[in-house]
């Protein structure tokens, strides 16, 4: 695990000539600088950004880059990136002798579109959030929430990547097969519990060759950054679908990411020790390294927000159903790295790795529906009267992330959002 070392791009005195990056309040300052593709026409191929304030910085037309492939960039290497993230904060600086160049290839981020930030390839989802999978556990186990390898082995499952979408997409409410207990045989129809899972999205940049694992100490030189992750889910399809294989149906229609990757080096102000409670199984000598103890988690606040059509036609900007930090994950972004490919699984560039639903130790840090009305038990009453089970047509869900620590500037994640549309067919 290297490159941990701040340097003078995360300088908290830093201010920039885009005024708007200097405003407290912006997810985007210069200490930031995340990457993404975007387009200023729906004709026009995708280009590589990255966002400062409220602009959008075109690489290419700046002479940063010399090509429009994402995966390329990524897969160039953590030496390369932070080279390229240097060259960026010196000619946003205020004063820059770059000023005049850079200037002529900002754009606002209101008049373009914003495209999924590289091609996925792969999709793995893991389940790092030990308080949602405890929740989630006694809702159907009471006394035994948690399977016995939960705290041996990073479980995840292999997703869909065909269906991951970019913030502000619509997606149809799925179709698929449910039994209840008191029915003789299951029937097709619209799912009836949607739900939304408040997840983190981690990108491999570097490869590895099929056959060669990746060790602890090198796993995040293969990781490129991270973004904002709903792995929207149909709780019922579920239930009766997931023995003896895993989600299947219920998880494949729709994910949803936010545009924007905020890359490793803008994390590294934000890190935290990576701790077991007392009592707990140490991780096996693969998954384990002193640098990864030290400073393997990372202090990332989320927030989920919840705006129905009723909230949406009264100009209500939405109400906030939680909030929790990824600090509490129970396996770092290393360890994922690291078990994904002690077999000699290869990764990709562009290829995702979904955190997990990401809850807190309280009752309202729930990251899904689930585990905030309890399975449907106890309706969430929200502020304006109305009332959530789980997720009823036309709901838009967003998720926003942050970091904040003394002596450093907050930079955010920008936003993460979807909405619910009618099952198809009428179903």
């Amino acid at each position: 695990m290297t490159g941990l070392a701040l340097d003078e791009t995360h300088a908290a005195s830093l201010a920039s000539w885009v005024e708007s990056a200097n405003d407290p309040a912006t997810d985007f300052p210069i200490q930031n600088l995340p990457f993404g593709r975007f387009r200023t026409a729906a004709d026009e191929p995708w280009r590589i950004g990255v966002a400062i304030g409220d602009q959008v910085l075109d690489l290419e037309s700046v002479g940063l880059i010399d090509s429009q492939d994402m995966n390329r960039l990524m897969a160039a290497g953590a030496a390369s990136r932070r080279a390229l993230r240097l060259a960026l904060s010196r000619g946003l600086r205020r004063g820059s002798e770059a000023h005049s160049p850079f200037a002529a290839g900002l754009r606002a981020q209101s008049d373009i579109e914003m495209g999924l930030p590289c091609r996925i390839g792969d999709y793995t989802d893991f389940y790092t959030g030990i308080h949602h999978a405890t929740t989630v556990g006694k809702l159907f186990r009471p006394d035994n929430p948690l399977m016995p390898n939960y705290k041996w082995v990073p479980i995840g499952y292999h997703g869909r990547a065909s269906s991951v979408g970019v913030s502000g997409h619509s997606f149809h409410r799925p179709l698929g097969q449910t039994k209840h207990a008191d029915e003789a045989a299951p029937a097709l129809g619209a799912c009836r519990r949607l739900d939304y899972e408040l997840e983190l999205g981690a990108f491999v940049a570097v490869p590895n060759a099929l056959g060669e694992a990746v060790s602890i100490g090198d796993a995040e030189e293969h990781l490129f950054g991270l973004a904002l992750f709903n792995d929207w889910s149909a709780r019922d399809i579920q239930a009766w679908e997931y023995q003896p294989l895993g989600p299947f149906l219920s998880k494949n229609f729709a994910s949803t990411l936010s545009p924007w990757i905020v890359t490793l080096e803008a994390l590294q102000p934000f890190r935290a020790a990576f701790t077991r409670p007392e009592g707990d199984p140490q991780p096996l000598p693969y998954l384990d390294s002193p640098a990864n103890r030290a400073h393997g988690a990372f202090d990332i606040e989320l927030e989920v927000w919840l705006q129905t059509p009723a909230m949406r036609a009264a100009g209500n900007s939405g109400v906030r159903l939680s909030r929790s930090n990824f600090r509490d994950a129970y396996w770092t972004l290393a360890q994922l790295v690291a078990h994904h490919t002690v077999n000699g699984c290869n990764l990709q560039s562009g290829d995702l790795f979904g955190s997990g639903t990401l809850s807190g130790p309280l009752a309202d840090q729930g990251g899904s529906l689930l585990e905030l009305s309890q399975g449907g038990k106890r309706p969430l009453q929200l502020s304006n009267g109305e009332v959530r089970s789980f997720l009823e047509d036309g709901d838009r869900v967003i998720l926003r992330g942050h970091c904040e620590r003394p002596g450093f500037r907050r930079i955010g994640f920008g936003e993460c959002a979807g909405t619910v549309l009618p099952a198809p067919r009428g179903d």
